[in-house]
């Protein structure tokens, strides 16, 4: 008798378990069919929902968020053509191949003499700076100019010097290749075929300074491999025994000093 009743209880809770599990499924489904019907009676908020950008302004012209926009763009691009329209590119070349000459490649590193450059050219271009400035920057801040206006008024110092260092040849080079007529003045060749004249220019001035200060540095080399070959050490690479000597002279005759009074003087010292 008991283990008939002990099986009917086993039973009877097993009924039990299996109502309830069901019971707490159905409970289940319909929360969830409850949950997806609430949500979609709901229509989602419009991600850009009070979010207008007007292209055109109020006169026709391009609005205050366009001329934001590009005038963040032209920042981005300005420094590069900054360094392209003053004395950067020289300084620059002519450090670097001082560099090279004394077989030092990375002795100072590039950020010290892109500094040293940008610093030089700062204070060769401070009178220019000053007069733009003066005549095109202030007036457009007091309102007197317009934007262009101020642009056109601006890019005349700026012109006018970059003008003094630009060859001939080098500006009649660019000239003809944009197939434009001979100008009856340097001052009227437009802006885009001035740039890359001066530009060329530059490069040249700075390989010639580069050449001068190559060539003691070569005879150093060649009496050390000459000595070298003499004594029958021809396994011995000439530098290790050259750069000593290199660095000696170059910190006897002053170098860094000769070289940045070279540069300021080929262009009439400030300004």
């Amino acid at each position: 008798m008991s283990a008939h009743r002990g099986l009917a209880d086993r039973r009877a809770l097993r009924r039990f378990a299996l109502l309830l599990a069901t019971a707490l499924a159905l409970v289940v489904v319909l929360t969830l069919l409850t949950g997806t019907a609430a949500h979609a009676q709901v229509p989602p908020d419009d991600p850009g929902e009070g979010i207008t950008i007007d292209i055109n302004g109020v006169d026709g012209g391009p609005s205050g968020s366009i001329l934001t926009l590009l005038g963040i763009t032209l920042l981005s691009v300005a420094p590069a053509l900054l360094l392209m329209m003053s004395s950067f590119t020289k300084i620059f070349v002519v450090l670097a191949m001082t560099r090279n000459a004394l077989s030092l490649p990375t002795i100072p590193p590039n950020q010290v003499l892109a500094g040293l450059s940008l610093f030089l050219s700062l204070f060769i271009m401070w009178p220019v700076l000053t007069e733009i400035n003066t005549v095109a920057v202030q007036p457009y801040i007091d309102g007197t100019l317009t934007f262009t206006q101020a642009i056109d008024v601006g890019q005349l110092p700026l012109q006018e010097w970059m003008l003094r260092f630009t060859r001939e040849e080098d500006l009649a080079l660019m000239t003809r290749m944009a197939g434009q007529p001979n100008p009856e003045d340097p001052s009227s060749v437009p802006m885009y075929t001035l740039i890359p004249a001066f530009m060329i220019s530059e490069l040249r001035a700075a390989f010639i300074i580069g050449f001068v200060i190559f060539v003691p540095f070569l005879v150093i080399d060649l009496v050390v491999a000459a000595a070298l070959m003499s004594m029958g050490m021809m396994m011995l690479p000439p530098v290790m025994i050259s750069l000593p000597f290199k660095i000696l002279l170059f910190i006897l005759v002053d170098g860094w000093g000769l070289i940045i009074r070279a540069l300021l003087e080929s262009y009439g010292g400030v300004g």
